[in-house]
């Protein structure tokens, strides 16, 4: 290893390269940032996902100190490394594409050439003296990529998930406060864009709350259980070669203490080194998720269109001007971002599902496409909830006078007269009302068949939004 202002020399299977002298990532990495200029997407663009793999060989190198295998030196050195990338530092070091040939294996000689260049900095040597602390030697001891790699992939998912859960029940919450906040405003509710039967916005909004917080309690009950099984000590292929019969239980007993997860081994290594159906499953979650918020972001837009010539029950917040040649328009950006992102969640499920299904015998090699999507899909449907929350529907008001109208306007408030005035009557006044233009209310009054009272009793909004039937006449 030579060394000149600006450049350090590292060797390895197909020859010498020059490395940045103030890198430090070695020629692994380097080879990869060459040849895999893909996404753009570095692994430094998900921090857990770097802290998940400093864990892990933190983790590695206890069990290997422990087990006498790592001199008390070279323990200390890469426990220094492992504690500083942990606590966020040297992350812009982690530059390979999230998407790489090779299984994961530039991801994996990442971390090991920057944790030994820290390490080797720590005992007071030159970035790339290997000798004195090696990459795969020691930070990768009793390790392959093949173990090491989607046990990271696993703990960082774990990591960034109660962030994911922390912005969609404050989305929860948010719907909730706006359905007590409408609790009395009556208004149409609708089936297939036709007017049905009446319900309060209250009533509307609650159960936005409701249906994300199904998705809030499965993330939070199964998500952990699909992610808490990880493969590491099955090193290349799950039988473990390479390393000490000992290791893999001294590993993820450590992994589970530094991390703060009761993590366990896999009971099958073989099987768990190949198989990606807890992606697939945690995936498929995720995409659940991001179909409802696109479904919800679908009625906000309706249920405020126009302003004058469409429902406008609900007013928006005004984000930006709408538009470049009509003036005044303002349109629903923070709902349509939504909707966008919601099918970038799905586009990387079925990304992920392809994936996944596109290993071969005893390895994945696409499980870098998998890290990616998933990572990708949490960060998206984080930041897309917290957007929709603070830029939406805590500014979402109300246009009650016009909910009011559209009740009494509409021919759906014939059903709620049905049980009082009998179907073939309901069914004439509909058609009436529906030829003439007139009013549901006013041929119902002008044929006598209910009195004011009694259309006042029936129209009470309590009476009209939940289960009620007339006792049967004699």
């Amino acid at each position: 290893m030579s060394e000149n202002a600006t450049c350090r020399l590292e060797k390895d299977l197909l020859g010498t390269l020059e490395v940045p002298s103030d890198a430090y990532y070695g020629i692994q990495t380097l080879r990869a940032v060459h040849n895999f200029r893909l996404t753009g997407v570095p692994l430094s663009h998900y921090p857990k996902l770097v802290v998940a793999l400093a864990m892990v060989k933190q983790a590695a190198a206890d069990a290997n100190r422990e087990l006498g295998y790592l001199s008390p030196a070279k323990h200390a050195a890469i426990s220094e490394a492992c504690r500083r990338i942990t606590a966020g530092e040297f992350h812009e070091q982690f530059v390979v594409d999230m998407i790489q040939g090779g299984a994961g294996t530039s991801t994996n000689m990442n971390a090991n050439e920057v944790i030994a260049n820290l390490g080797l900095e720590a005992m007071g040597h030159a970035k790339g003296d290997y000798h004195q602390l090696h990459p795969n030697n020691d930070v990768n001891m009793a390790q392959s990529t093949n173990d090491a790699y989607p046990t990271a992939i696993r703990l960082g998912l774990l990591l960034g998930h109660e962030t994911l859960l922390g912005s969609l029940e404050r989305l929860c919450q948010s719907f909730a406060a706006k359905g007590e906040a409408f609790a009395q405003v009556l208004k149409m509710g609708r089936t297939q864009l036709q007017d049905a039967v009446p319900m309060t916005l209250g009533q509307e909004f609650q159960a936005f709350a409701n249906t994300l917080g199904e998705d809030l309690q499965h993330l939070r009950r199964f998500a952990p259980e699909l992610l808490l099984e990880v493969n590491l000590g099955g090193t290349a292929i799950g039988t473990g070669i390479n390393a000490h019969p000992r290791y893999q239980a001294i590993a993820v007993q450590r992994l589970a203490e530094i991390s703060g997860h009761p993590l366990r081994p896999a009971p099958d290594l073989i099987e768990a080194t190949s198989d990606m159906g807890s992606f697939v499953l945690f995936s498929g979650m995720l995409k659940r998720l991001a179909v409802k918020l696109s479904k919800i972001c679908n009625d906000l837009r309706l249920l405020s269109s126009g302003p004058r010539t469409g429902i406008n029950e609900i007013n928006l917040p005004a984000r930006q001007p709408g538009s470049s040649i009509m003036p005044g328009k303002v349109n629903p950006v923070i709902p349509e971002a939504v909707n966008q992102v919601a099918f970038e969640v799905i586009g990387n499920d079925l990304a992920l599902t392809l994936a996944a299904e596109g290993g071969q015998l005893q390895l994945n090699v696409m499980e870098p496409l998998i890290a990616y999507k998933l990572f990708d899909s949490i960060r998206l449907l984080h930041r897309a909830m917290e957007m929709l929350r603070e830029h939406c529907i805590d500014g979402i008001t109300a246009n009650e006078a016009r909910c009011r109208e559209l009740v009494e306007s509409s021919i759906g408030l014939i059903t709620a007269l049905n049980p009082y005035i009998g179907y073939e009557n309901s069914t004439r006044i509909a058609r009436e009302a529906l030829l003439s233009g007139r009013g549901v209310l006013e041929l119902v009054r002008e044929e006598g068949l209910l009195d004011d009272a009694m259309l006042a009793d029936i129209l009470r909004p309590e009476n009209m939004i939940a289960p009620r039937l007339v006792p049967l006449k004699d």
